[in-house]
């Protein structure tokens, strides 16, 4: 990817936005002149060398590339013309057809990291139309690898599941910890303690999911297996109807992202 490719961030002031920046300098994919970034309000100033604007046609413009970092329900009136450019969308429930028709192009790109990408750590499924061609597809690998982990997936099918699975980022396993501490503060124990109990045991495990490479089923069935406290904790998890809880939890997000499609 070189350091000549000018790319524009509509949104670039906002959380993900910048984090797509920063990964983006982090990894010297574009050079600091060759970015331009739209804000809405106040221009940002942490961001040394790159250039700022509140016209998003003018962004598109001066730009190779558009990356469009805006929340759905405001993308419908803005009304950008990137005259066959490659755009990038990463909002959630914005279908590949109205993208591409929207910004005309037929270089469209519709994907979903989530929150960890202000760590490097997201994990982003994407997905590109028929005018895609291979240098557009480097260079989104290139950008959502900076961000993280990224997919090709086959369907925008696909898109809208992962939005629930993925694109919730740390929504779940922050769920999943309020509860543990919850229940740890009810039964004595400090807030303090509870926290920094809870917090390293999902750090811990994500690090080793990472470093191990295992399935999760069969770490879950290495525990059971061994029957001591943990096997007694999912099982009492099980009946009370965990996987059940997620599973319509994860068909709900499923079903969100799909009706945000359909009124785009």
């Amino acid at each position: 990817m070189s350091d000549a490719l000018k790319i524009g961030i509509i949104g670039g002031s906002g959380w993900l936005g910048g984090a797509i920046v920063e990964a983006i300098l982090d990894r010297g994919l574009a050079s600091p002149e060759n970015l331009t970034l739209s804000y809405r309000s106040e221009q940002p100033t942490g961001v040394q060398g790159v250039r700022w604007t509140k016209n998003n046609q003018e962004l598109a413009d001066r730009s190779d590339m558009i990356i469009v970092s805006v929340r759905p329900a405001d993308w419908p009136p803005l009304m950008v013309d990137v005259h066959g450019k490659l755009v990038v969308s990463v909002m959630a429930g914005v279908r590949l057809r109205d993208l591409a028709h929207h910004h005309n192009t037929e270089r469209a790109v519709r994907s979903l990291p989530n929150a960890a990408a202000e760590v490097g750590k997201s994990y982003t499924p994407w997905i590109g139309s028929e005018g895609v061609n291979e240098q557009d597809r480097a260079t989104v690998r290139a950008i959502f690898d900076a961000c993280g982990t990224q997919d090709e997936v086959a369907s925008e099918s696909d898109i809208d599941y992962l939005t629930g699975l993925s694109g919730s980022g740390p929504a779940f396993p922050a769920l999943l910890a309020d509860a543990m501490m919850r229940d740890a503060v009810s039964r004595g124990i400090k807030p303090d303690v509870a926290r920094r109990a809870v917090t390293t045991v999902l750090v811990g495990s994500g690090r080793l999911f990472e470093k191990n490479g295992e399935c999760p089923a069969d770490t879950v069935e290495a525990f059971v297996s061994y029957r001591g406290t943990t096997a007694a904790a999912i099982e009492a998890m099980r009946a009370a109807g965990f996987d059940a809880a997620v599973r319509d939890g994860l068909a709900a997000a499923y079903q969100k992202s799909m009706n945000m499609g359909e009124r785009s």
